[in-house]
């Protein structure tokens, strides 16, 4: 008995040696180069990647679309609270949420004032602008000679502060400059005097049910409602809060730091 034991072992302890060995990569085929990867692996490993940053991609663009964004301004239509070069932070969520890439309401919680800037899509050709809302549903406005009338009230005009005029450098020569107030709210607005067109004035109208009126603090010089007519509540899409970095486009874009991170007024 003891005899069969001791053969029968043997045979054991030789095959898990030569498992081991087989299992044990020897030295050369540790120091072997990697097996390269064929076509069809390249893309497919292509594909996965792709996959990973489109996803990154349309989750910041739908960010982007839905809850903040900034926008380049190439005109001057708002100077100057507003100069071309400057990039404004937008709150797309200050009055409602929507569904990215589109202007369908999910929700509302609050609707634009009077003063307030927003970015909308031009009911004219769909262009996104920024302007400032000067009428609200129900209001009824009047413009003469570029002085505006709110519910019968005229706005109150002033002196503006220097730092606007000093942004415009020597071209404010060419301008007339005042703060205007309506409903309790400063904000400065520019005219040109040499300049003549017909929108300078116009009679009582009133700002039809969930539309808004927009004007440009550059009043002469502003393609606005004056000339499409009120905006659509569902074509805003939201605040305009502060003016995040200025390039100046007539000095080679070279920044103005006095102007980044100013709030608008």
């Amino acid at each position: 008995m003891e005899m069969n034991s001791t053969k029968t072992e043997a045979p054991v302890r030789e095959t898990t040696a030569r498992a081991d060995a087989k299992a044990a990569p020897t030295d050369q085929e540790a120091d072997a180069p990697a097996r390269p990867r064929t076509p069809k692996e390249k893309a497919a490993r292509f594909l996965r990647q792709l996959r990973s940053f489109a996803f990154v991609i349309l989750v910041v663009l739908s960010m982007r679309s839905s809850i903040a964004d900034w926008n380049d301004v190439p005109t001057g239509s708002m100077k100057p609270t507003i100069l071309e070069g400057d990039r404004i932070f937008v709150n797309k969520l200050a009055y409602d949420l929507k569904v990215p890439f589109t202007t369908w309401h999910l929700a509302e919680w609050d609707s634009p004032k009077r003063g307030e800037v927003v970015v909308f899509y031009s009911p004219q050709d769909g262009i996104r602008l920024v302007k400032r809302v000067v009428g609200v549903p129900g209001d009824v406005l009047e413009l003469r000679d570029n002085r505006l009338f709110v519910n019968g009230q005229a706005a109150d005009y002033g002196p503006i502060e220097p730092w606007y005029v000093g942004q415009m450098g020597v071209a404010a020569t060419s301008y007339e400059f005042s703060a205007e107030t309506v409903a309790g709210r400063e904000h400065p607005v520019m005219l040109t005097p040499t300049r003549w067109h017909d929108r300078r004035s116009f009679r009582p109208f009133t700002v039809p049910a969930g539309q808004y009126f927009v004007m440009g603090d550059n009043r002469d010089n502003s393609n606005d409602s004056r000339y499409y007519g009120p905006v659509e509540r569902k074509l805003i899409v939201g605040k305009a809060l502060s003016v995040v970095l200025s390039l100046d486009p007539d000095r080679g874009y070279r920044p103005r730091w006095d102007r980044f991170f100013t709030g608008l007024p």
